[in-house]
């Protein structure tokens, strides 16, 4: 199941790619059922907050006519900025998967980890690395196409 899951979020993740956004993808999963999904969209709607996981939240809030979403799970293809982690933390999200880390601004345990580290009044649940080097190789192949493509202009 958890794999299934994620592979939603890689969907998602590619949406985000063939916009040119950075392609990351996340899922909200309640009794086994998706209830959201969404991809970046900075770009596209030039802002800052329209992350995966912030859409997302949007989403399922809407879906259930609540911010607290304490029975459900989040798959996220890439790990949480801060941001995203403090609206995980603020929607009583009960567990979040990830695919790949974010070693440059991630916030579930590569550069910091609010997950554990502090005394927030919630906890999330996290399991790392679902799928990572799928989640990995999508995230690699959209920057190396950035790359090449500032090259020629």
């Amino acid at each position: 199941m958890v794999e299934k899951f994620m592979k939603e979020a890689l969907k998602e993740a590619q949406k985000a790619y063939d916009k040119e956004e950075v392609p990351v993808g996340a899922v909200i999963v309640k009794d086994g059922k998706i209830i959201a999904r969404a991809h970046n969209q900075k770009e596209i709607k030039n802002d800052t907050t329209c992350h995966a996981e912030i859409l997302a939240i949007q989403k399922a809030s809407k879906k259930l006519g609540a911010w607290r979403l304490s029975e459900c799970e989040m798959y996220v293809t890439l790990e949480p900025c801060p941001m995203c982690t403090g609206a995980l933390i603020q929607s009583r999200i009960k567990k979040v998967y990830i695919g790949a880390m974010d070693y440059k601004t991630g916030a579930c345990g590569s550069v910091l980890n609010l997950l554990d580290d502090y005394k927030f009044n919630h906890k999330v649940e996290i399991e790392k690395e679902i799928l990572k080097d799928e989640c990995e190789a999508i995230i690699k192949s959209f920057f190396r196409m950035l790359r090449n493509k500032n090259k020629l202009t």
